[in-house]
């Protein structure tokens, strides 16, 4: 197996709590970062610009995507412009539809050829591919975002999506693919043995990227002793019971 250090793909750091962004803004793998409005709530953010200003005070140097929170296209157009003045390397997260299912097409394609690094978000099937790819090829640096996690949470495997996906988007190189919400460390493979672009992390998964290659015997007896260290720390026993047991028979 590839050392996680060898691999071609880019791997963003996607969460809001800025200690931890500070943390892996230090690690040379972490390549960009993303979050959105449920990870901002989460981290308890209540003023938008100040956590934004914050955020790029930390990370000044590496994209970071935003996202829009208006649900109608004229405010997102207006919000977008906005977060797309924070600094060159903000990208600006908008929605592949809105919450009564109306395409973001026009949106997009306005804000790209407007110059505005989009991210398009939320996406799930090849058609969205389609429809958005042809909004972005006369623009900027832009990513279209397939929540990977989110299709396989359906039972449908991700991967021929991603794959069609790289295809259509292949012929312009501004536009990069994201793995999104991926929900195991083996979706770094799945993502990089398809050529994608780039795969977002949470913090949590990216912990796991020590385990890479490891030795499964070795991981096996580890197991095993994480098995036995919090029992014994439970205090469980068993072996009065077992003893009366016995007597009674």
């Amino acid at each position: 197996m590839n050392k996680v250090s060898n691999l071609a793909i880019k791997v963003f750091a996607d969460g809001a709590d800025l200690n931890t962004i500070r943390d892996l803004y230090s690690n040379p793998l972490i390549q960009g970062f993303t979050t959105n409005p449920t990870l901002m709530r989460k981290a308890g953010v209540q003023d938008y610009a100040k956590f934004a200003a914050e955020f790029l005070a930390l990370v000044p140097d590496r994209p970071i995507s935003f996202e829009v929170f208006s649900d109608d296209f004229a405010s997102m157009e207006a919000q977008a412009m906005e977060i797309a003045s924070w600094g060159q390397n903000v990208f600006v997260k908008i929605p592949i539809t809105n919450t009564r299912g109306e395409s973001s097409e026009a949106l997009v394609k306005r804000l790209s050829d407007a110059g505005v690094q989009v991210n398009v978000t939320a996406i799930l099937t090849e058609e969205q591919v389609k429809g958005i790819v042809p909004c972005l090829i006369n623009g900027p640096a832009s990513y279209v975002s397939i929540f990977a996690g989110r299709i396989a949470d359906t039972g449908r495997d991700p991967v021929p999506v991603m794959r069609a996906a790289m295809n259509l988007i292949r012929p312009w190189p501004q536009i990069e693919l994201i793995w999104a919400s991926p929900r195991e460390l083996l979706n770094l493979f799945h993502a990089e043995n398809i050529g994608c672009h780039v795969i977002t992390m949470t913090a949590d998964l990216l912990k796991k990227m020590e385990l890479v290659g490891k030795d499964l015997d070795r991981y096996s007896l580890d197991t095993v002793k994480m098995f036995y260290d919090d029992a014994a720390r439970s205090g469980f026993q068993l072996e009065r019971r077992i003893a009366t047991t016995s007597k009674s028979a």
